[in-house]
C-alpha cells in the first residue's frame, strides 16, 4: 500500500475488491428508483460543467452524462474508478478522476455539482469545507444536488445531519427537498446575482 494512500481509501479500495457491485447499484430496485429521483431533480438542465463527488463505478454517472457537455466524475477508490473507466469508455466527454475530497477538490467553475451518499462518510469540518468549496466553485445560478441515505449507519454524522450542515456552511438557497423512506434529495443553488468568474476547465490534483 503506498504511504500517500489514505484510510479511506484503503477501505473503500477494500470493499471494491471483495465485492463487484456492494451497494448493488446495478441491480437492485431501490438504486435504480433513487437514481430516477435523481435525474428528475435536475429538471432537464443541460450542463455545461458538471461535477460528480463520490462517482463509485460509474452507474450514476452514465446517467447523468446526457445532461451535460463536459462530465467530471470523482472517487477516492481507484478500483471502483477502474470499473467505472470500463462502463464509460465510449463516453469521450465524461473524465474520470481519483481524489479524496476536501483535500483534492477540482478547480472549477461548474455550474452543476451532483453529490451523492457522500457526505455522511464525512467528518463535519469536511462537510463545512465541501459545503464551502463547492459554493466558491459554482458559477452563478449553478445547481448543487445532494443524495443521502437516511437511515441507521455506523458514521458519526447521519445523512439529514450532513445535509443541516452543509446548508449551514455557505450562502445557499435551498429551492429542493425530496424525501423517501430511507433516502433524502436536497436541490442548493447558488444566488444568480453572485460574481464568478468563467470557465477555466482546470483541475486542482493529481
Amino acid at each position: 500500500m503506498n504511504a500517500d494512500t489514505s484510510a479511506r481509501e484503503q477501505t473503500f479500495d477494500n470493499l471494491f475488491r471483495e465485492q463487484v457491485d456492494p451497494w448493488d447499484f446495478e441491480t437492485s430496485g431501490y438504486e435504480q428508483a433513487k437514481r430516477a429521483e435523481t435525474i428528475a431533480a435536475l429538471d432537464g438542465r443541460r450542463f455545461e460543467r458538471l461535477c460528480e463527488l463520490g462517482c463509485a463505478t460509474g452507474v450514476l454517472t452514465a446517467e447523468l452524462a446526457p445532461y451535460a457537455i463536459e462530465l467530471l466524475a470523482l472517487d477516492v477508490s481507484q478500483m471502483a474508478l477502474k470499473r467505472a473507466r470500463m462502463k464509460l469508455r465510449a463516453a469521450k466527454h465524461v473524465k474520470l478522476l481519483h481524489a479524496e475530497v476536501p483535500h483534492d477538490w477540482p478547480t472549477g467553475p461548474f455550474d452543476g455539482i451532483v453529490i451523492s451518499e457522500v457526505l455522511y462518510f464525512l467528518s463535519e469540518d469536511e462537510i463545512i469545507d465541501v459545503s464551502q468549496l463547492a459554493f466558491h466553485s459554482l458559477m452563478p445560478g449553478g445547481t448543487c444536488l445532494l443524495v443521502n441515505w437516511t437511515g441507521e449507519n455506523s458514521n458519526p454524522i447521519d445523512g439529514n445531519e450532513a445535509v443541516r450542515l452543509f446548508g449551514s456552511s455557505a450562502r445557499w438557497t435551498k429551492d429542493l427537498v425530496s424525501k423517501a423512506a430511507l433516502y433524502r434529495i436536497d436541490r442548493f443553488t447558488k444566488d444568480a446575482n453572485s460574481n464568478r468568474g468563467h470557465f477555466d476547465h482546470q483541475t486542482n490534483n493529481s
